[in-house]
């Protein structure tokens, strides 16, 4: 396939690199097309050496080519990344006073834009006016992450990994949904709930019993779920990750203090999601004091014998607190390793069934797979269908815009029915 991969004059030129690399592995044609601007932060011989092609950045080099018109109409994508402001708006308004804007104006085939910019460009309402215009015309604009930006500053702008931008990318030739073609404000009026983490069990003032769970996948669906419009509130058991300005954060550390949480305010949500990693077991007694090992030089290996409890189950709690109600949809988590006695998907089936929540996320987990990872594949399962959709591989934040697919069109149902 033959790929145009524009770049804009931004700090994140860099990661366009990557995504350079990723495009040339995958066996395709790549020609950089960056503005005057993006050289100053990646120069030519970069992009030339990554990409086995010259580089040019106006239209008067090689002019018996027409390069202005002909790179845009050989293309079958175009993708550009980052999009600064500038490049939006210059996008929208169809202005073509470099290469890269000509070839936007030429190009025929698929065009994704991936945004890059701080946080208050990207909320500006001329941005946003600059974004729909372009979704309107069928151009892919993928929503930028939330993190780190330039200097100390943090919130949405952040150009997202390329393998997020090359996925995405690949949907839009392809035609299949993903991050990018996720319907933009179709959460707009809806209050969700998430929980996310692993709880951590104490057993003595330093020790505590805990789980492997970093909590990316949860905070990735409560940001895809922000991204679409809705309210949010995280539940956060022990996270150590940024989370985007506007979700409203409600931290917890152990299994006890989730449930407490999750029961009180599930009733005032229209969706509550359990990605939450919730210990099975606690000690049964806490002890104030440092367990000491043992210092009998007649038993040198002594351990201590600890007592465990279960702990509650916190989606089926608040199954039964739904009762007869519709409200809230009820979303669970299920990491499953397989074993003897079942595949990873036959062990999902049957927690659904135990569960009784709407819909049931299925995802294969263990010591180097999907914990701490950045990428994921789930099965979501719903109740009283036996159809499965599968998402992935892929990020845990393509993954998400994946699963609020699926929840959305269980919610749509509801809010017709509301209207009518």
């Amino acid at each position: 396939m033959r790929i145009v991969l524009g770049v804009g004059g931004g700090i994140a030129a860099y990661k366009a690199a990557l995504l350079l690399r990723l495009f040339s592995e995958d066996g395709h044609e790549v020609t950089v097309v960056p503005t005057e601007a993006a050289l100053r932060f990646v120069g030519a011989p970069t992009w030339e050496a990554l990409s086995g092609r010259s580089v040019q950045t106006d239209v008067w080099s090689n002019i018996t080519d027409v390069p202005h018109v002909r790179i845009g109409q050989e293309a079958d994508l175009v993708v550009v990344a980052p999009t600064t402001a500038d490049l939006l708006a210059k996008a929208t308004h169809g202005l073509a006073g470099d290469l890269l804007t000509n070839v936007l104006l030429t190009a025929r085939c698929p065009v994704v834009l991936a945004p890059a910019m701080h946080t208050e460009m990207w909320e500006h309402a001329a941005t946003r006016a600059n974004v729909a215009t372009l979704r309107q015309r069928g151009v892919t604009v993928i929503d930028p992450d939330s993190g780190r930006l330039t200097g100390a500053d943090t919130g949405p702008g952040r150009l997202p990994e390329p393998e997020d931008i090359r996925a995405a990318a690949m949907a839009a030739v392809a035609g299949a949904p993903s991050r990018a073609h996720a319907q933009e404000g179709d959460l707009v009026g809806r209050s969700v709930l998430v929980s996310t983490g692993g709880t951590r069990e104490p057993l003595d003032p330093v020790r505590y019993l805990g789980n492997r769970s970093s909590g990316k996948q949860g905070l990735a669906v409560a940001e895809a779920a922000a991204a679409r419009g809705a309210r949010v509130t995280l539940v956060a058991a022990n996270l150590e990750l940024p989370v985007a300005p506007g979700i409203d954060v409600v931290p917890v550390q152990t299994a006890l203090e989730l449930q407490a949480e999750m029961a009180a305010r599930a009733a005032d949500h229209d969706v509550v999601v359990m990605v939450a990693a919730v210990a099975d077991f606690r000690p049964a007694d806490y002890a104030r004091a440092k367990i000491k090992k043992s210092h009998d030089p007649a038993d040198p290996d002594a351990a201590p014998t600890i007592e465990l409890v279960r702990n509650p189950d916190i989606l089926a709690g608040l199954v039964s607190g739904r009762g007869d109600a519709t409200t809230p949809l009820l979303v669970g988590f299920a990491a499953e390793t397989g074993d003897a006695t079942g595949s990873v998907l036959a062990h999902g089936r049957d927690k659904l069934a135990r569960k009784g929540c709407d819909l049931l996320v299925v995802n294969e987990v263990g010591e180097g797979v999907t914990f701490g990872a950045d990428d994921t594949t789930v099965h979501v399962l719903t109740r009283g269908s036996d159809e499965t959709v599968d998402i992935g591989p892929a990020s845990k934040r393509l993954v998400s815009d994946g699963i609020w697919d699926v929840v959305a069109g269980s919610l749509r149902p509801r809010r017709q029915r509301v209207l009518d």
